[in-house]
């Protein structure tokens, strides 16, 4: 191999390299992830039944695994406020206290009249 290809081989295995050792700087997550996340809160939510389920807990764990970024995590509060918003009969001091019942611990309260906007970079503790 000559001087030539080597310098060239060099730079593909380094472009490899980068791209393959980026994070997901593109990837948001989509409210369809969210909504599935979520989807057995519903009951809790509404005030059907006294406590999350475990299956809801397990999405709500889930959810906030899936939720790296800042990117990603302004995205999950978009769609989370947006769910919010749709379901009639929320009971928002529910939705608030949500990650709380599931031993999820997330730097702001689910709900219809969360901002969004001001995300840098969220702190999420496990819980």
């Amino acid at each position: 191999m000559g001087q030539s290809s080597q310098v060239k081989f060099f730079w593909v295995i380094l472009v490899c390299m980068v791209l393959v050792d980026s994070p997901r700087a593109h990837a948001v997550i989509t409210c369809g992830t969210v909504t599935k996340n979520i989807a057995q809160c519903v009951t809790y939510l509404m005030g059907t039944s006294t406590s999350p389920s475990k299956a809801c807990c397990t999405g709500v764990t889930t959810l906030k695994k899936l939720a790296i970024t800042p990117e990603d995590q302004k995205a999950a509060c978009g769609c989370l406020k947006s769910a919010a918003s749709s379901l009639t009969g929320l009971d928002s001091k529910r939705a608030a206290q949500l990650p709380k019942e599931c031993d999820v611990s997330i730097s702001y309260a689910i709900g219809p009249h969360t901002d969004c906007s001001n995300f840098y970079l969220l702190s999420y503790v496990a819980g």
